[in-house]
């Protein structure tokens, strides 16, 4: 998955043009793991959300199982689905982390561990890069700070009409009514 110490990026898509030298219309520029090493283990990659934050794949736990669904005899052979594990009560700040538990609430255990998995495709690869990319489009969803609600309050002509409404409808329904 990772390229070797001397390479730099490694880009999203492994196929960005086809065959005939044409772009392939799914791929994309933007680098999805840089090969700076971390801490633990040398030639870790970094998942990169955004400037600020950087997530060595190190700390990512990856299981491969087998997928649901159609892929005929493949799907009882290979082991696809890409199931991705990880803690990010370290890397997260606490208001972060409950604005993605509660956007996200079956993707987060009790524990506070995040859990994605991806059947998309047959390869589990693109599978793995799949979950990549949801763990990341839900970590700058959760980033963003809600815009606080000001409420409002009514404005005097609207309360004079909404008045005036309801006293033409009791006004009707009382002409309504039978006197005897």
């Amino acid at each position: 998955m990772f390229l070797p110490a001397e390479s730099k990026v490694l880009k999203y898509r492994s196929r960005s043009t086809s065959s005939k030298g044409l772009r392939h219309p799914a791929a994309s520029d933007r680098p999805l793991f840089s090969a700076k090493s971390c801490d633990n283990r040398k030639g870790c990659g970094m998942l990169t959300i955004n400037d600020d934050i950087q997530i060595p794949a190190c700390e990512f736990e990856w299981t491969f199982v087998r997928s649901s669904g159609p892929g005929g005899q493949n799907v009882n052979k290979v082991s696809s689905k890409a199931q991705l594990r990880w803690n990010p009560s370290e890397r997260l700040s606490a208001e972060v982390l409950a604005r993605l538990a509660a956007a996200h609430p079956s993707s987060v255990t009790k524990d506070g561990e995040v859990v994605i998995a991806s059947q998309r495709t047959r390869d589990a690869l693109k599978n793995r890069e799949d979950c990549l990319e949801k763990l990341r489009s839900m970590i700058l969803a959760a980033l963003k700070v809600p815009k606080r609600r000001i409420p409002t309050r009514p404005t005097k002509g609207s309360i004079e009409r909404r008045l005036e409404e309801k006293s033409r409808n009791a006004r009707k329904k009382r002409d309504r009514r039978c006197t005897d």
